[in-house]
């Protein structure tokens, strides 16, 4: 192989002498001494058998060929011994079974053949087909075991999935409540304390006494938001109990002469009047009362609305979390129950069993010895 390399390499030299006088064509041309032709590899046959068999590499590479195709087919034919080995000890088990089979049966056969007849039907026991109570109740108890062992854990699995989701339920629902329950608690304590306010100041402008009626109609309906409707009905009967007589005195002058100090439209000390007329000061303080009235209910309502949601929340899921405590306690109760039940049958079975297995052993022994 190595004079196959050389070959080609000297095959090389030619070639890029070629390139660079072709590249160069222009320069002066250099006479060279005329190189021998060398004869390469791909000119003669490439697979040929002289090729390879005095290449002491292939040779090294055939041996150890052979050797590991020969190593291989050993260690085959002896896992291929081994193998067949097995299945022969295999058959020939399964063989002798059988022929100790056939063997017994013919032993029992001639056995029975020979044996006397003569036996009374008392001296044989019952039939081991033949059910007695105990075999049914041994039966009945590993039937009721098995159905409640398996009924148990499904109870336990449905009823918290079943309590969880009420409880869910439940708790969304009484939280729906409770929030309509405080808005409406919230409405109440609004209107009651705008009420107050509205109260307050219209006794504090001597309203309740100047104008009674008003003061009483208004109170009755006990909407504090309505004080803007009776503005111009105040203004009205402030006219006409405060009109000034033709010798300039007033029929209600102390409590006009109050009333107007109030609501700023006299002075307190001279009593003349200040301000606008009393037809649009009584309007604006009026509104202005309404405004201060209503944030007063707006705060109240907030904060009430939000102690009665919170005191409704715990109430509610205090009921439930007691609810559903008992009927996880009830569900826990139950599959105690059912396993104790079911430990019961278990134990029951386990008792009839050993004592039917007990029964046949002597039976058999009995027939063993009447056979013999």
């Amino acid at each position: 192989m190595k004079v196959h390399y050389i070959n080609i390499l000297l095959f090389e030299l030619p070639l890029n002498i070629l390139i660079y006088n072709q590249r160069n064509h222009k320069n002066t041309t250099h006479h060279t001494p005329k190189i021998s032709t060398t004869r390469l590899l791909c000119e003669c046959e490439l697979y040929a058998p002289a090729n390879y068999d005095n290449d002491p590499q292939m040779k090294a590479v055939m041996e150890n060929y052979n050797r590991q195709t020969s190593d291989r087919f050993k260690e085959y034919d002896e896992r291929m011994k081994t193998t067949r080995q097995k299945c022969k000890d295999k058959c020939d088990k399964e063989i002798q079974k059988i022929i100790l089979k056939d063997k017994l049966e013919k032993e029992l056969m001639d056995k029975f053949a020979t044996l006397d007849t003569d036996i009374q039907s008392d001296a044989i026991p019952s039939c081991v087909c033949e059910k007695s109570i105990a075999d049914k109740m041994e039966k009945g108890c590993l039937r009721c075991g098995y159905g409640l062992g398996s009924v148990a854990p499904m109870i336990g699995l449905t009823g918290a999935v079943a309590v969880n989701a009420w409880k869910t339920a439940e708790l969304a629902a009484a939280k729906a409540a409770a929030i309509a329950e405080g808005a409406a608690k919230g409405a109440i304590a609004g209107n009651a304390q705008g009420m107050e306010v509205v109260i307050n100041f219209l006794k504090y402008w001597g309203v309740d006494v100047l104008i009674p009626k008003i003061y009483e109609t208004f109170v009755a309906t006990n909407r504090y938001a309505d004080v803007t409707t009776i503005a111009g009905a105040i203004a009205e009967k402030h006219a006409q109990n405060c009109a000034i007589l033709a010798n300039g005195s007033s029929a209600n002058g102390p409590m006009c002469e109050t009333f107007g100090v109030k609501f700023g439209l006299m002075h307190a000390v001279t009593h003349s009047p200040i301000g606008g007329p009393a037809n649009i000061e009584i309007p604006q303080k009026i509104n202005e009362l309404a405004e201060e009235a209503t944030e007063a209910a707006d705060a109240a309502a907030k904060a009430a609305e939000k102690s009665a949601t919170a005191a409704a929340i715990k109430t509610s899921t205090e009921a439930i979390e007691t609810t559903s405590y008992n009927w996880y306690t009830t569900i826990g109760y139950s599959i105690t129950a059912i396993l104790i039940i079911v430990l019961i049958m278990v134990i029951i079975y386990k008792i009839l069993r050993y004592r039917r297995k007990k029964k046949m052993k002597k039976k058999l022994q009995y027939i063993k010895l009447l056979e013999e």
